[in-house]
């Protein structure tokens, strides 16, 4: 393992994975409803203000990132990918009223059991 990098394995206190995980959420709801915003702003013709308030909670959708306890941003983000879908599809049901079908179900499934893998799988030195 390279300096400064951090790895989650079997002996690490469980705290640190439902963090990762409290990280992961707030992120996306960062990015979801800074995005929102900005939707909201360019094409449902809200005011400039809401398009300011989406640009920042973007900001702040980045920062929340760097408060992961893993070193590396690749693994961060890739594994964030996998939940960023899940969490959206739960965004676009309970704010959209969408409702997603037995393949988008599966599919969300399945980023998300690699999105752990990926964050928390134990990994040799």
């Amino acid at each position: 393992m390279q300096p400064g990098t951090r790895r989650v394995d079997l002996e690490t206190p469980m705290p640190e994975i439902p963090r990762a995980l409290m990280l992961f959420t707030i992120a996306a709801f960062c990015e979801i409803g800074g995005g929102w915003l900005v939707w909201q702003w360019l094409r449902e013709d809200r005011p400039f203000p809401v398009g300011v308030i989406g640009a920042l909670v973007l900001v702040t959708y980045g920062v929340v990132h760097t408060l992961q306890s893993e070193a590396e941003f690749g693994r961060i983000y890739a594994a964030y990918g996998g939940l960023f879908i899940a969490i959206a599809m739960g965004w676009g049901m309970m704010i959209d009223g969408w409702r997603p079908d037995r393949w988008d179900v599966a599919g969300a499934l399945a980023v998300v059991a690699g999105a752990l893998l990926i964050m928390f799988a134990p990994r040799g030195n």
